[in-house]
């Protein structure tokens, strides 16, 4: 039963009502940018920034307190306001906080955060912003009044417009997992790693960057936990060598001004290993000039090429584009080299145990091993089928037809603006997304530098489709 309607005094009356539902890095970037684009163009407007867990402003990624959870991208690029590259930077020079150029996960969390309050106060009296603590359960076109109404696990709110700033599927179990305190679903959840450190083995599913951080925080606080990382190709993130170097980063054919059509996925890796060969120690040069063109690349794929990519390729490229800062290297080489870190090869296939403890079976090339664990923590990174989630919004908005998943079911399928598709293919005018749900449109779409661009430019489209609705002689 849907509860009773909140209200947003006392902004009513002040413009239409944009909500924006996840209050991580997405949404966080999403409202600083509308209030931004608002203010700037003296629209009224009022946001709603929506979160399940309060945590506005953090997510999931930022609400570590760890002090070595750090950034996997340079400081200066990490800025949250788009056209201007240096903001991150003189903020953190302006709060006294010293980095090595990667700053502290939570360090980055406070600058959203601040940078979030910045923008709220200067887009004031125009447009303002209501934090909402609840989680959206369902989306229905309203007949009368206000476009959208979003029903709340506690009530539910009326809107003009809705932006999905969701963030990344939750990881899914690579087998069945038996219910149990031991099993850590989600290691970023409050709290979930707080009796992990307690000397019993650590059993880590996935050996990406999220391992990195949990091997590290599990570790901290008793010297005799082990830690296991398991994956199908055993593969660590590459290290960040510090600047790029100056000079060309590598040519590529398919990425040069005027190429167009579409682009096989056995040409393009001709071409990228030809510029890494060309460069041999500075590949990470040629990655970092490739990743602008990532998004365009994508969308000239055939779809059997992009399927063949994420079966075969995609992992490769992880690792070199997704690398770990110096200083969380040296922490891995310490842990691995006293014995405290081993990385294996191999599929975890069978799951077993009890609140006493787990049993992971691992089969290698027709090899099978038992591994016996105090606690499983899946790193695997995020679900890679949206038509199987258990989120109650997106099963909602999937079977309603307001949204259908994208042709590789990665995600979302909107259009280029991310206006997100019904059933039918046509593109909505109220409901919207960015961010990590767009990874069928554009594969690169997860990190700051590609959800802050997504975000102005949305903010830019939904205050001119605002204005366009209330300019007097609209059609609208």
């Amino acid at each position: 039963m849907v509860g009773s309607m909140y209200s947003l005094d006392p902004l009513e009356g002040r413009g239409p009502v944009i909500a924006v539902v996840g209050g991580g890095a997405s949404g966080t970037l999403a409202v600083i940018h509308l209030l931004r684009s608002a203010a700037a163009s003296q629209c009224p407007l009022r946001v709603v920034l929506i979160d399940r867990h309060g945590r506005h402003g953090l997510g999931q990624a930022y609400s570590t307190a760890h002090p070595a959870h750090l950034l996997n991208t340079a400081a200066g690029q990490m800025s949250a306001l788009a056209g201007d590259p240096g903001h991150l930077m003189r903020w953190a020079d302006a709060a006294g906080i010293t980095h090595d150029g990667f700053l502290a996960r939570h360090a980055y969390g406070r600058y959203l955060r601040e940078t979030l309050s910045d923008a709220e106060r200067s887009a004031q009296p125009t447009a303002r912003v209501s934090h909402l603590t609840s989680h959206v359960v369902a989306v229905r076109r309203n007949a009368q009044g206000p476009a959208l109404r979003l029903r709340l696990a506690d009530g539910c709110i009326d809107a003009d417009a809705a932006v999905l700033a969701i963030g990344n599927l939750p990881a899914a179990p690579p087998c069945p997992v038996p219910q149990s305190p031991r099993y850590i679903a989600d290691p970023w959840a409050p709290g979930a790693l707080d009796g992990a450190g307690d000397g019993s083995p650590v059993i880590v599913l996935g050996t990406g960057l999220t391992m990195l951080d949990v091997a590290i925080a599990v570790t901290d606080g008793n010297r005799a936990t082990r830690v296991h990382a398991v994956s199908r190709h055993g593969l660590l993130p590459r290290v960040h060598r510090g600047q790029p170097a100056a000079g060309r980063t590598g040519w590529l054919p398919a990425t040069t001004a005027g190429a167009a059509g579409p682009v096989g996925l056995t040409d393009l890796m001709w071409q990228v290993r030809a510029a890494v060969a060309d460069r041999p120690d500075s590949w990470p040069d040629v990655i970092d000039g490739l990743r602008p063109h990532v998004p365009g690349l994508w969308q000239r794929l055939p779809i059997r090429d992009k399927r063949l990519f994420l079966r075969h390729v995609a992992r490769y490229w992880e690792v070199h584009r997704h690398r770990m800062p110096p200083a969380t290297a040296r922490r891995i080489t310490e842990l691995r080299c006293t014995g405290r870190l081993s990385v294996l090869q191999g599929r975890i296939t069978a799951v077993a145990g009890d609140r006493a403890g787990l049993r992971v079976r691992i089969d290698r090339a027709g090899t099978s091993a038992e591994l016996t664990a105090g606690w499983l923590v899946n790193g695997t990174g995020p679900a890679s089928d949206i038509a199987a989630t258990a989120d109650p919004l997106l099963q909602d908005l999937l079977s309603s037809g307001l949204a259908r998943p994208d042709p590789l079911r990665l995600g979302i399928d909107a259009d280029s603006s991310g206006a997100v598709l019904d059933a039918a293919g046509r593109s909505s005018s109220t409901i919207f997304t960015l961010g990590p749900p767009l990874r069928g449109h554009w594969y690169e779409t997860t990190a700051i530098p590609e959800i802050r661009d997504q975000a102005a430019a949305l903010a830019r489209h939904l205050i001119a489709g605002r204005q366009a609705r209330h300019r007097p002689g609209s059609a609208a």
